[in-house]
């Protein structure tokens, strides 16, 4: 089993060659102060050693042991914790956090990379600083000031660890169904009562407190989720200087037992009058939440991506080891009993397609990343607000196809491997269980592809996507190469069909809500090629300029992007008769079924 290797150079040429993060750091008078090149450069060479060296070798150990779960306790498994305790010392945790509360201020852009890092050498141990990531944020974003100088200092250097407390046993996406009750108490704080289920990191033995934001109501609050609000609610009750007291009322019932991610403490979480404290304001908590849970959906994204770039590791070091057969054209290597597997079209095939999704994926979360720094720290109103837009519609196609692709990378390493893709021990067969989740937490994929289409394309009547597509077309008319030119009339008129396909669905869905559902998760898988294909016009752009005297690393640009257009992008002609297919197919007697 092939150890992880941090593609640092794919990463920088993405990160900086394509996109040019540094110079929109250099223009930005906040950024500026904190992030440059060389700062950049520096955290992803330390933060690929941690990745590579501490957290990538207790991945299968962890998986094979699991976390365990007694009196209400958590067990992480051996050496996780240790090797957080390293992820601590490095200042991690507070890598994009508020210099204010002790955090490092770094751009969303540069924590995407070492995120990609972080879940493509272990999972399951990444989920515990990203959810605590994610709940930091939306403290620094909604809290009192009182809040946010309490928790995150300690937060951000990993002392303490955070969760995310929405599903209940009877409601899952459903959100406006919960049932979690938060009393006013004469001191200003709340007693919240209820259970929580599926709560990643809800107990574990790495950090000495739990800051849990729990979803509940207040009384007499409105049905729904307009009455929803939203609570910290730490594991052990804390005075006003942070020291820890005595243990609040919050208990973790049980563990649940998972196809993947075993290292990864999933919880049942029981609030039994625990004492809490309003963020914001009421029966605003979902508002409040969706902070938390965009950051989230990104990084859930990238936990995709993350698992498709091990993937790809593994699968091209095992093809060019794993000798079978020969080459149809002859023996590429007569003296060897066999020629590797690379000589075999198919095999290509499979390698090629996880190298285009992987790198196309790779591009989209930082051009997705890029954008979530514009709309934060944008000194432009008109700049800032596009930003949040393009944040909104992006947001649910960066979750789902990057997570589906990332799903069709490691079946696809997999089936390199052959019957060792199916065994532990080799490790692929770990890498397809552990992504498998990333499709259905964090707002399943099928709930992301009805929020793309129901509420940020319906919404506006399709505008958000004419800007995309003007985006996109104001590029290509940029471009004026021979080689590439093709390949941006390929896109364009998928672009075109998009703008022509979305305003008929606008249309249809209005006579039929139906209609909507029916063609929500084809619209989504249509939507990211085209991005993909974007992504992938923009890298070869780059790599093109950069050829002269190259090593073969940007020919393989070139090359791929190829690839992807004459065997991959083509996959949108079935997804475009699939959607104008509509929902009559489905109209039948379901109690038949």
């Amino acid at each position: 089993m092939s150890d992880f290797q941090a593609p640092l150079r794919n990463i920088r040429f993405t990160l900086f060659d394509v996109f040019h993060a540094d110079k929109m750091w250099a223009r930005n008078a906040t950024l500026s102060e904190v992030a440059d090149r060389d700062t950049a450069d520096a955290m992803l060479e330390e933060a690929a050693k941690v990745a590579g060296q501490v957290i990538s070798p207790i991945n299968r150990s962890g998986d094979e042991e699991g976390a365990s779960w007694e009196d209400g306790k958590v067990t992480t498994p051996a050496g996780f914790k240790e090797a957080y305790n390293t992820y601590c010392d490095g200042g991690w945790p507070g890598i994009t956090g508020n210099p204010k509360f002790g955090g490092f201020g770094m751009p969303k852009a540069l924590g995407a990379q070492i995120d990609e890092m972080l879940y493509a050498a272990n999972s399951a141990f990444a989920l515990y600083p990203n959810l605590s990531a994610g709940a930091s944020l939306a403290i620094e974003a909604h809290a009192s000031e009182a809040i946010k100088a309490l928790y995150l200092p300690k937060m951000y250097s990993g002392e303490w660890t955070g969760s995310m407390c929405l599903t209940e046993p009877h409601a899952g996406s459903d959100l406006g169904a919960i049932r979690t009750k938060a009393d006013p108490l004469a001191d200003s704080s709340y007693a919240v009562t209820g259970t929580k289920i599926f709560i990643t990191g809800g107990e574990h033995d790495l950090a000495s407190n739990i800051v849990h934001l729990v979803l509940a109501r207040l009384p007499g609050a409105p049905k729904g989720a307009k009455g929803i609000s939203l609570f910290v609610v730490p594991k052990i009750n804390v005075d006003e200087q942070g020291a820890l007291l005595e243990p609040n009322a919050v208990s973790c019932g049980s563990i649940e037992h998972k196809m993947g991610i075993k290292g990864s403490a999933t919880c049942v979480m029981n609030f039994d009058e625990a004492k809490g404290y309003i963020v914001g304001e009421p029966n605003k908590g979902l508002m409040y939440m969706f902070t938390m849970m965009n950051y989230e959906r990104l990084s859930i994204g990238i936990q995709g991506l993350g698992c498709g770039e091990m993937s790809l590791q593994r699968a091209v070091a095992y093809a060019k080891e794993r000798r079978q057969g020969r080459a149809p054209t002859g023996a590429v290597e007569p003296e060897a009993y066999a020629d590797t597997l690379l000589v075999h079209a198919d095999v290509r095939r499979m390698l090629l397609t996880m190298k285009s999704l992987t790198e196309a994926g790779r591009a989209l979360s930082t051009y997705v990343a890029i954008q979530l720094d514009t709309a934060k720290y944008a000194e432009q109103p008109e700049e800032k607000a596009c930003a949040v837009e393009m944040v909104a519609l992006l947001t649910p196609i960066a979750k789902a196809f990057l997570t589906d692709m990332g799903l069709d990378a490691t079946v696809l390493g997999q089936q390199v491997f052959g019957g060792h893709g199916y065994i532990r021990e080799w490790g692929q067969e770990q890498l397809v269980r552990d992504v498998r989740i990333a499709q259905i937490y964090e707002g399943t994929n099928g709930i992301q592809a009805h929020d793309l289409l129901g509420r940020k394309v319906t919404f506006n009547r399709g505008e958000n996507v004419k800007v995309i597509a003007q985006e996109i077309e104001t590029f290509v008319a940029g471009i004026k190469s021979p080689e590439i030119e093709p390949y941006c009339q390929t896109l364009l008129a998928g672009v075109a069909n998009l703008v022509v396909l979305t305003d008929d669905l606008v249309a249809r869905i209005d006579q039929n809500p139906n209609e909507l559902g029916a063609a929500a998760m084809e619209y989504l898988h249509y939507f990211g090629y085209i991005m993909y294909g974007y992504m992938w016009l923009k890298m070869a752009v780059v790599a093109e300029h950069k050829i002269v005297g190259d090593d073969g690393f940007y020919q393989s640009k070139l090359d791929t992007m190829k690839f992807y257009f004459d065997r991959v992008f083509p996959r949108i002609s079935g997804l475009h008769e699939t959607i104008l297919a509509g929902f009559d197919s489905m109209d039948v007697d379901v109690d038949w079924l």
